[in-house]
């Protein structure tokens, strides 16, 4: 007997039109093609490129946020330098903790929104940081640590570890989902010195501080955390920054290999939002709001969920653009420890973030102003134009962009 299908509305049926239609003409627009398999391509595998790609999502963001800019600029903008006021043999850094609903978080996000490539807002734990030049009072660049994601190949395959002890064990890691500096210290590697911030005793001692007793989300039990590995990943595709990064003898980040080149910035918010009215009418639970601990990655999964009930391939949201991954240990037997091998990590050779600051100033940041010192040009003016891309002004001189995590 033929199993009885009901029949959809007109409207819903009128609503797949529109998102199949939709996607296709944004893919292409985009410039994406399709290889033999049907698999997506994009148009080069150059960081302009996966710039450009990105442009449109950075654009909605900014529609977004224009209530915001227009609120938040001029009472924070002295906080960003013009390069006449950085000296740099005098440069102070000094993170700051910062918390919610405060002047400084206001200051983050508006920071965040000048890189070239959107930035997640993270999930889970969080530790957010500003950077500021004390000698100056100007801000550096951000930091920002929270939960990383549960299933990653080759974060996976480099601990070693398997599904309990990753279940009983990631409490003890976390991704720096937003890390680099704005400018004009950009210009001047400040991205590098910000790096080599992530794995100092500061960073530990503060997650200590706010994490050691933890209760994990999914699980539900009490776990005693102790932070000895950072992971973060490349926005556009291998990563300059990260690459060959050492301080002193000891290596900051090391790579471990690239993404598989899933995931959902190529639909924009504006698809994403009919999408989930598409999800609403067939009351679908995908409709609703992700909340963390309901399983990884919500937007991806509804998604993909709308694709294959509306008849198109699953596999559009393969974008084939590969993210470098690397691996920050903060303990030096971080894999036997997140393996169960040993009991406790060790932290011989961790520094204080002022000793390694001034490691980083010395190795890249000074010697930097002086083969390159066009940053004394950079004005104030130039960062709130990064913020109003109606202007014109090419991203290129704009915030390094490292990890935006997740969007």
């Amino acid at each position: 007997m033929r199993q009885f299908k009901p029949k959809r509305s007109t409207g819903i049926l009128s609503l797949e039109a529109e998102i199949k239609r939709d996607l296709q003409r944004h893919l292409k627009w985009l410039g994406f093609s399709k290889d033999g398999s049907g698999l997506l391509c994009p148009p080069e595998l150059t960081k302009e490129c996966f710039k450009a790609l990105h442009a449109s999502h950075r654009d909605e963001r900014l529609a977004r946020e224009t209530g915001f800019i227009a609120r938040a600029w001029p009472s924070l903008s002295c906080y960003f330098a013009d390069g006449c006021e950085v000296q740099p043999s005098h440069i102070s850094p000094r993170l700051e903790l910062i918390q919610g609903g405060t002047w400084q978080s206001e200051l983050f996000r508006l920071a965040a929104l000048t890189w070239s490539v959107p930035v997640s807002q993270g999930y889970g734990r969080r530790m957010r940081f500003l950077v500021w030049d004390d000698y100056n009072e100007r801000l550096i660049g951000l930091l920002a640590l929270g939960d990383p994601v549960f299933n990653l190949r080759v974060r996976d395959e480099w601990i070693g570890w398997n599904v309990k002890q990753r279940e009983e064990r990631l409490v003890n890691v976390l991704d720096a989902y937003v890390l680099g500096a704005v400018p004009p210290y950009n210009m001047m590697l400040g991205g590098k010195l910000i790096a080599c911030l992530a794995r100092t005793r500061d960073v530990r001692e503060i997650f200590t501080e706010r994490y050691r007793d933890t209760c994990g989300i999914i699980s539900g039990k009490r776990k005693r955390a102790d932070l000895c590995l950072i992971t973060t990943s490349s926005a556009l595709g291998r990563s300059s920054l990260y690459n060959r990064l050492s301080l002193d003898g000891n290596r900051i980040f090391i790579s471990i290999g690239y993404t598989s080149g899933w995931g959902h910035f190529h639909i924009p918010d504006a698809l994403f939002a009919k999408m989930r009215e598409y999800l609403s009418r067939i009351d679908d639970r995908y409709a609703r709001n992700y909340g963390f601990g309901e399983g990884p990655n919500w937007k991806l999964r509804a998604t993909r969920k709308v694709l294959s009930r509306i008849g198109m391939d699953p596999d559009l949201l393969r974008h084939g653009i590969l993210r470098e991954v690397f691996v920050c240990p903060l303990a030096s037997n971080a894999r036997e420890f997140l393996t169960g091998k040993v009991e406790h990590p060790c932290f011989p050779d961790l520094k204080t973030s002022n000793e390694v600051a001034k490691a980083a100033l010395a190795r890249w940041v000074i010697p930097r102003a002086e083969r390159r010192p066009e940053f004394q040009a950079w004005r104030r003016s130039d960062t709130e134009r990064l913020l109003h891309p109606q202007l014109g002004w090419s991203s290129r001189n704009g915030a390094d962009r490292i990890k935006p995590r997740r969007a």
